[in-house]
């Protein structure tokens, strides 16, 4: 690929070249992806060590109850892996009647963890490795501990006062009544102990034996409808990237339940709209990107849910004469009020890989708020997600809820081809902010040329579910003010949780080039 190799904006980040890399959130994980590469393992192995490990050394944003999705390059073709659970077959509209919304906490928020069972896919269809061997780095940081990062601290101190109220979360991640300082060691031991059943039985135990009824008897103590058949009948599914073809490359997205659909809507916009007749960072081309969002928001809105619910295909949203008519409705001098009714966090992990045989993987896994639901199965360190969350309660729509569906999820990794041949295997995690962080990355990568290290550290913007636009520290103040005057009403966040955090491996011809945001604490590492 061809990148310009100049570095514009503010970083402490430098880009990585090497043959076989790692890039992820969290240093200790990125480390354990390398180790498995530097014994012969492949990047399939190195992406599961570093997702294994960040259960424990990033847990307040993923956990050993999280959900995963994955898109994998074997050197010839993509695979798609969806590895996000259903909700309780129990779930009826009707139990949820008197809430004026989806719970955001306790057990009326978890769906099927799936992560554990995608592990076991990836491993099974393209590991090198003994599954057992990828579980060593986090089996060793759970007992004998791990200092916690200046960004993980922080968050997980904020997490106090949401599940003061969960009395099996606060034994396992603040059992001296306070969460970590930056630099503590932490142990956690529980954890340990579960990463060992699930090395040891290939994820069984988690699905269908003593950790499933130990997560089941849990559930039942405290009046949720999860039930062993529904963890005993979960599996990771195989599926078929959907793309849209974007100035001369394609990016590929899981398909629904996940949101990388927005991403294809909003890129299918913009190339009707010749984008790169104006300036880089301009309120021009900016503009453009926000109105395209809010446009591809909309569709999602109505639409987006578990595919064997969608009253709208995939492929009529994705439409090139649908697109163009919508691309159409952008108007240069002035923003829509369009905004947003799907909830989003922006608390997730994201990792990329890539080895010298060829194999790329985008990998991403998330709790979505925080540490999740709240629920901590007792003396085990599951914590579980609350992706319940992400379901509607209005009526007829096709993501209400429902037992036995896969709730609107917005974790989703990318992938860009050119000419059917692996080019790019990149995220940007942290609820909404991923797919608008993937169309910021493909315009400044592919109609502005810039590498993924200068992608990733420039100055995002981002659109909320009110229609507000926040940029964050760096962003141009004049540009911001003619966005401004053209009717965004735009807020300086300071929050870095908000604008996300990218992971970029860009093929090169002799080699790799990898990108770390610099608003997470992790890094890119090779060899």
């Amino acid at each position: 690929m061809n990148h310009q190799w100049d570095f514009p904006y503010a970083s402490n980040r430098a880009p990585l070249f090497a043959r076989n890399i790692v890039a992820t959130s969290q240093p200790l994980a990125a480390q354990a992806g390398l180790q498995m590469l530097q014994r012969g393992g492949n990047a399939v192995d190195a992406a599961l060590a570093t997702a294994i490990t960040l259960t424990v050394v990033e847990p307040a944003m993923n956990g050993l109850g999280s959900d995963a999705f994955a898109i994998v390059w074997d050197g010839s073709e993509l695979h798609g892996l969806n590895a996000s659970g259903r909700s309780p077959a129990a779930w009826t509209p009707e139990r949820f009647a008197s809430s004026v919304k989806m719970p955001l906490l306790g057990w009326d928020s978890v769906t099927v963890p799936g992560a554990v069972s995608g592990w076991v896919a990836l491993s099974d269809r393209f590991g090198n490795l003994p599954f057992a061997d990828l579980f060593a780095a986090a089996i060793g940081y759970a007992q004998t501990g791990f200092q916690v990062g200046h960004k993980t601290a922080a968050v997980w101190q904020q997490s106090k006062t949401v599940y003061a109220a969960f009395p099996a979360f606060m034994q396992t991640f603040m059992p001296n009544g306070r969460a970590p300082q930056t630099g503590e060691l932490v142990r956690l031991p529980h954890h340990a102990g579960t990463l060992a059943k699930i090395a040891a039985s290939k994820g069984e135990d988690f699905y269908r034996g003593e950790l499933a009824e130990e997560i089941i008897r849990d559930c039942e103590r405290h009046g949720g409808a999860m039930a062993l058949d529904d963890l005993a009948e979960h599996r990771a599914q195989w599926v078929t990237t959907i793309s849209q073809e974007y100035r001369g490359v394609t990016l590929h997205e899981i398909p629904p339940n996940g949101q990388g659909l927005l991403a294809l809507i909003a890129l299918g916009i913009l190339a009707w709209r010749d984008i790169g007749q104006y300036p880089l960072d301009s309120a021009d081309s900016i503009h453009l990107q926000i109105e395209a969002i809010r446009l591809a928001y909309a569709d999602i809105e109505r639409h987006l849910a578990d595919p064997d619910y969608m009253t709208r295909s995939v492929q009529d949203l994705l439409d090139r004469e649908y697109l163009k008519e919508r691309s159409k409705q952008i108007r240069m001098r002035r923003a829509s009020p369009a905004l947003s009714k799907v909830p989003a966090s922006p608390d997730t992990v994201y990792l990329t890989t890539a080895d010298q045989s060829g194999m790329m993987v985008s990998f991403i896994q998330s709790n979505y708020v925080g540490f999740g639901s709240g629920v901590v199965v007792p003396d085990t360190g599951i914590s579980l997600q609350n992706r319940g969350y992400g379901f509607t309660l209005e009526e007829g729509h096709p993501n209400q809820v429902g037992g036995g569906k896969r709730p609107y999820h917005t974790i989703i990794p990318g992938f860009v081809t050119r000419n059917d041949q692996a080019l790019m295997s990149f995220g940007v995690m942290g609820g909404h902010m991923q797919a608008q962080g993937h169309v910021q990355m493909m315009v400044r990568i592919f109609d502005y040329g810039q590498n993924p290290q200068t992608a990733s550290d420039a100055p995002r913007w981002h659109l909320y579910e009110d229609g507000r636009v926040g940029v964050e520290s760096g962003f141009d103040a004049k540009v911001a003010a003619k966005l401004a005057r053209r009717g965004h009403e735009i807020i300086y966040d300071n929050e870095a949780r908000v604008f996300g955090g990218a992971q970029l491996i860009s093929r090169l011809e002799d080699g790799y080039c990898g990108a770390s945001d610099h608003r997470k604490e992790g890094q890119a590492v090779g060899y």
